[in-house]
């Protein structure tokens, strides 16, 4: 069993009986009165569930849900047991908790075909830091792992990297299957040019997507908070923009090395500042090359977007991964609006591939409306 890999190859006499722990993406949008706004998320966990509920597991599932500082009642799990229970044909039981004694008792109560959801993983910090000791609690209610989550899937975190150091087999759940073969497809033999957008705060957590990029693209666009450390290796005045003052040499060399390797590197010419780190900032367009100095940038300018959608018309196959800005601010938000509209524009009426990835990217791609236009899954960066 230890050498198998997906969740299809596994039978009854391989799961009947057994406590599986599935890592799924149940992120799913909840509004003011904690109602589900789009169930895409769980629907696309169900073939996995129910495979194994008809081959006799006993199911443990585990998500996230948003960016919870600690237990925040508002990020439960809670509201989504009707919906998971209607689509499954099962009476989901809630845990309290994703670990501890509770858990374990509903777990071990648990019926052949029976499914426990627990409570948000994200609730401990544990979780993102993946932390050994959290990684065998939560394994230790089940007896093999199934990841379909592969949103989270680049991340290592406790439930998605540190149990399969408890468990095993640990296999892929037949979405991250579906994924994992169009991107390796996508991605090894692009159809070109082949882009790549990526964005986000920092160079430090983007470092392998960039080099690993660098030796595929023909057009690396670079955007959102970790254009500012670029700028200021290149001798640019950034404000109070967010700087990773340790990583201007490497800045520096990924610049030299896009340019040996012939990769198109396109920053912003010019960016969308603003007077503080707020929704109702005072905001202005200035040139990429003149921030003022108590001014910090928050978005790519609209110079920047026509560069970019223009590089981007000329290539058949697009990776993104990373916000342009901080979308999460309305007045800030139109470079990565911007980055979404041309990618579902590209996918319907020119045939382009395009692969989105990374949390915020999708939650961008989804406030927008157009995730049912992308022609290829919504996948996290290699």
């Amino acid at each position: 069993m230890a050498t198998k890999r997906s969740v299809g190859t596994l039978g009854e006499a391989d799961l009947k009986g057994k406590k599986v722990f599935v890592r799924a993406d149940l992120n799913v949008p909840l509004d003011d009165a904690q109602k589900i706004t789009d169930d895409t998320r769980i629907r696309a966990s169900v073939p996995t569930i129910k495979f194994l509920l008809e081959k006799g597991a006993k199911v443990v599932l585990a998500s996230h849900l948003g960016r919870p500082k600690g237990v925040t009642p508002k990020y439960s799990l809670k509201p989504l047991v009707p919906r998971l229970s209607e689509l499954l044909g099962v009476d989901v039981v809630m845990a309290n908790d994703c670990i501890g004694e509770e858990v374990e008792k509903l777990a071990a109560a648990l019926p052949e075909g029976g499914v426990l959801l627990l409570e948000n993983v994200r609730f401990y910090k544990e979780e993102e830091k993946n932390d050994p000791e959290f990684a065998k609690k939560l394994a230790s209610v089940a007896d093999l792992y199934v990841n379909d989550a592969f949103g989270t899937a680049h991340r290592a975190h406790a439930s998605t990297e540190g149990v399969t150091k408890f468990l095993k087999p640990a296999v892929a759940g037949f979405l991250m299957q579906k994924e994992l073969d169009y991107l390796v497809g996508a991605v090894a033999n692009p159809k070109k040019p082949f882009a790549a957008i990526v964005g986000g705060s920092k160079v430090s957590t983007k470092i392998g997507v960039i080099e690993s990029l660098l030796a595929k693209v023909d057009i690396l666009i670079l955007g959102g908070g970790m254009i500012y450390t670029f700028y200021k290796a290149q001798g640019y005045a950034v404000g109070k923009s967010l700087v990773e003052e340790d990583k201007l040499e490497l800045a520096t060399s990924l610049i030299e090395k896009a340019k040996a390797k012939g990769v198109s590197l396109l920053l912003p010419t010019d960016i969308v500042v603003a007077d503080k780190f707020a929704p109702n900032a005072e905001s202005k367009i200035v040139p990429a090359t003149a921030i003022p100095d108590d001014w910090m940038g928050l978005d790519i300018g609209p110079d920047a977007i026509k560069t970019f959608n223009a590089a981007l018309d000329t290539t058949q196959t697009i990776i993104w991964n990373g916000p342009m800005g901080v979308f999460e601010f309305e007045k800030f938000a139109a470079g990565t609006d911007a980055i979404a509209k041309k990618l579902a524009e590209l996918t319907t009426s020119k045939g382009v591939t395009t692969i989105i990835g990374g949390g915020d990217s999708v939650a961008a791609v989804e406030k927008l409306g157009v995730v049912g236009r992308q022609a290829a899954p919504r996948c996290p960066c290699p």
